[in-house]
């Protein structure tokens, strides 16, 4: 009987699996999706915890009260904060594959090594690979996003890194397949094949993160959320566990059609973004070639608004980081109140991680029918009076139309150049993620306003709301 309901909660669990990655890509039914996967998670939890053959449940109950500090500690985490968060929970969803299949690995080794099939084997190697590689890989991709002193914003690259990082990933690989071909049997020397391999994993996922630079992160978050639920997958064939394995395939798939679009939107391969060190600074322009950009001040730019018929918001990482979105929420009452159109454009891989911007600008309670995808909003921006690019950059640079030299070529752009004027709100000249200058900042109907995001919009609704304009 109770075999019999555990396989019932497990198919109810899968159906709300699906059912909440249905629901979560519709913003409408999103919350939904959240709760229904919550619904999921827990059913799977408490159906495997009632298996008759666990039965020292101390050892389910420490680590879930272990976890319960650090899991309030990530939910409660700044909206500004989530990429990272996410990049950190791919780490432990890895390492928890990696563990379990260490241990399994080990178990059955000492214990019944008859267990340890060909079949097994390949899914235990598959397992410890992607598990550890998707860890430390993840691991450095949190930093990254955090921008931690000692990890390089920056791609960071050698001669002949492809070499070596392929070239471990092979050695790696090869000991699995000698550990497969001998069904995990090597004599004394199999744990330390086994652990070479655990060693080999693990040196991959930080040196394949290491020479992507800041501007792929949100590709390579969807990526490494792909091998971990492959190594779920794997996880579920070594254990035995159907839901398992269908929870990894879902988290896994989804991961990659991500990835996929991610890199449609920017018009590059998955070979590009993992070994092209896209995001290394470009040499500056020689000393004769410099060029000047046009500065304006809020009150200036709020009395050319206030003439608009259609303002276009782009918002981007510098909006998240000044956690302006609210500011950005009083500019659209102040204008909508006076009868001009505002939308705000949303480019596919603007921000830290898929549907950043969306998620920052629903917490603002801006309406979700005012956030128009880049190629909707583009065939508008002629006829837009102001476009306002909130901390936005390569997702706006020209360059990625014509300029075949450039890094960004042939990346579908928001088309910011073709408004009647454009603000652009930086805090420097720095360049974005790409490394380049960005030639937007330098059109003849561009002006800059130089400063802190959520300081200049603040300022944009003071001087549109405090009287003197009319």
């Amino acid at each position: 009987m109770t075999e019999h309901l555990i396989e019932l909660a497990y198919l109810v669990a899968t159906a709300l699996f699906i059912l909440s990655l249905h629901w979560m890509s519709d913003p409408k039914t999103a919350r939904r999706g959240v709760f229904a996967g919550i619904a999921a998670m827990l059913a799977a939890v408490l159906a495997t915890w009632a298996k008759p053959e666990v039965v020292n449940h101390l050892w389910v109950i420490l680590p879930i009260a272990v976890a319960i500090v650090p899991g309030v500690w990530l939910a409660l985490v700044p909206l500004t904060a989530v990429p990272q968060r996410t990049a950190f929970s791919h780490a432990f969803g890895g390492l928890a594959a990696g563990l379990v299949g260490t241990a399994e690995y080990f178990f059955w080794l000492n214990h019944e090594p008859w267990n340890l099939t060909t079949f097994r084997m390949v899914a235990i190697v598959a397992e410890i690979i992607l598990g550890y590689l998707t860890f430390t890989g993840s691991l450095i991709a949190a930093g990254k996003l955090q921008e931690i002193k000692w990890i390089p914003q920056r791609p960071w690259v050698y001669k002949g890194q492809q070499a070596v990082n392929l070239g471990a990933l092979l050695v790696a690989v090869l000991l699995g397949v000698l550990l497969i071909a001998k069904q995990g049997n090597l004599g004394a020397w199999s744990p330390v094949v086994f652990g070479a391999i655990i060693l080999l994993a693990l040196n991959f996922g930080w040196m394949l993160v290491m020479p992507i630079g800041g501007a792929d992160m949100p590709t390579v978050i969807s990526i490494l959320n792909s091998y971990a639920g492959l190594s779920a997958v794997a996880m579920g064939f070594v254990l035995d566990n159907k839901l398992l394995i269908t929870a990894g395939a879902l988290d896994g798939s989804s991961g990659l059609i991500l990835s996929i679009i991610m890199c449609k939107a920017m018009n590059r391969s998955f070979t590009n973004v993992l070994f092209g060190a896209f995001g290394q600074v470009q040499k500056a322009a020689a000393a004769g070639e410099k060029r000047t950009v046009k500065s304006e001040t809020p009150e200036g730019a709020a009395q050319i608004m206030e003439q608009s018929n259609l303002v276009v918001v782009v918002p981007g990482y510098g909006m998240a980081v000044a956690q302006a979105q609210h500011r950005i929420r009083e500019l659209y009452d102040l204008l909508t109140k006076r009868g001009i159109a505002v939308k705000f454009a949303i480019h596919p891989v603007a921000g830290r991680m898929p549907g950043h911007m969306n998620v920052l600008l629903a917490e603002a309670e801006i309406p979700y029918d005012r956030l128009v995808e880049m190629d909707e909003i583009n065939p508008e921006m002629p006829q837009c009076d102001v476009c306002l690019v909130v901390g936005a950059n390569d997702v706006v640079n020209p360059a990625g139309r014509h300029d075949k030299t450039s890094p960004i070529y042939g990346m579908p752009i928001i088309a910011a150049d073709k408004a009647k004027t454009c603000f652009a709100i930086k805090r420097t000249m720095n360049p974005g993620f790409a490394g380049i200058e960005n030639e937007l900042y330098y059109a003849d109907h561009t002006y800059m306003i130089f400063g802190d995001a959520k300081a200049v919009v603040g300022e944009l609704v003071k001087a549109l709301s405090g009287g003197g304009m009319h």
